[in-house]
């Protein structure tokens, strides 16, 4: 059998593809390599699985369905991951087409993918910006998301709505994962915690918006691999039990199910700035800025179906978490300067 992961050289991708490695799976990875962020550090994370005799990497945008279904053509699909999506809340306001292609157009292409191969279990990225003004806490799959305040956001909503709509008709079982702040070594730079590392390590200032009022239920890696692993053998059924008439949004009589995977202990943005500054080693001089458009006060996940139907809970604390980070940057980000001194004499 064979797990396809798309988005293999992106941060959640490339930690999953390397545990299901080591577990002696084989992987069929795609990734189109975009330079939303340092294309560097993806060819850095690729180089560290590629030779692999399990792994299999086709350079393609799941646009392309063509390309797509030559990349699985006569394997055995055991299940689908779909990462692959245009991240970032802020990044949606000044480039909406980016997600319009890739998480609208190229999520449709997965689904048809799943659709004409008999994918037995496709799981797939939503996010816990769905959950958007919703003011009621910790966020429950079993609440209504019909308010997002992000175009990346509505695209995560769309997801679920469409894998939904496969899952019903053609009987395809569909897992959405919403994905609660996710940090750790190999992380995306366009993220806060690796931003203000950057800069408190470089003496510069780091921008806080709402004067650092704000809560993320920030999740380390780790963890999150550790629920998607544990999530790929439990194709979900559906429940002749479900209510038309109260009907719940975290079920379905589809075989379709949504699930929060979190830390469930948001942290305040301050509590994140003091520990990345001790493991740093220096303070952090801090520009406080308004409110960003898009962006919500606090997340904070409510895990009580993952932990039901697969005993997960998260086991990484943030002092812990941002120190196995910041260890990562420094030699990361100083192996880099020498090689570039050393390409520069």
């Amino acid at each position: 059998m064979t797990i396809l992961i798309t988005g293999a050289a992106g941060f959640i991708g490339y930690h999953l593809a390397h545990r299901l490695l080591l577990e002696g799976r084989r992987v069929i990875g795609v990734d189109n390599m975009n330079d939303y962020y340092d294309v560097k550090l993806k060819e850095d994370r690729l180089a560290r699985i590629q030779d692999h005799p399990n792994f299999s990497f086709y350079r393609l945008d799941i646009c392309d369905m063509a390309a797509l279904e030559e990349a699985i053509a006569g394997e055995k699909i055991e299940a689908v991951i779909n990462l692959a999506a245009q991240a970032g809340v802020r990044y949606s306001l000044e480039n909406p087409r980016a997600y319009i292609d890739s998480n609208l157009v190229g999520f449709g292409n997965i689904l048809e993918l799943c659709r004409h191969n008999s994918v037995p279990h496709l799981i797939y990225a939503s996010s816990s910006s769905v959950y958007g003004m919703n003011a009621s806490m910790p966020f429950s799959v079993h609440d209504n998301v019909d308010h997002p305040v992000s175009l990346y956001a509505a695209t995560k909503k769309a997801n679920e709505l469409m894998a939904h709509s496969y899952s019903h008709l053609y009987g395809i079982p569909t897992t959405g994962l919403r994905f609660f702040t996710v940090y750790g070594p190999w992380g995306r730079p366009d993220m806060a915690y690796y931003s203000f590392t950057k800069n408190i390590r470089e003496g510069r200032p780091i921008p806080v918006f709402n004067e650092g009022k704000m809560r993320r239920d920030f999740t380390y890696i780790n963890d999150i691999v550790e629920g998607i692993v544990r999530i790929i053998p439990l194709a979900p059924e559906s429940n002749p039990d479900w209510d038309r008439e109260q009907a719940d949004p975290g079920s379905s009589s589809a075989p379709y199910r949504v699930y929060n995977i979190g830390n469930h202990q948001p942290v305040p943005l301050m509590t994140m700035i003091r520990t990345i500054e001790q493991a740093v080693g220096k303070p952090a001089e801090i520009e406080y800025k308004p409110m960003q458009p898009g962006d919500v006060t606090a997340t904070y996940a409510d895990i009580d179906e993952l932990r039901r139907d697969t005993g997960f809970y998260p086991s990484t604390p943030i002092e812990e978490g941002l120190r196995r980070f910041v260890d990562w940057y420094k030699e990361y980000e100083d192996e880099r300067a020498l090689v570039a001194q050393g390409s520069a004499t």
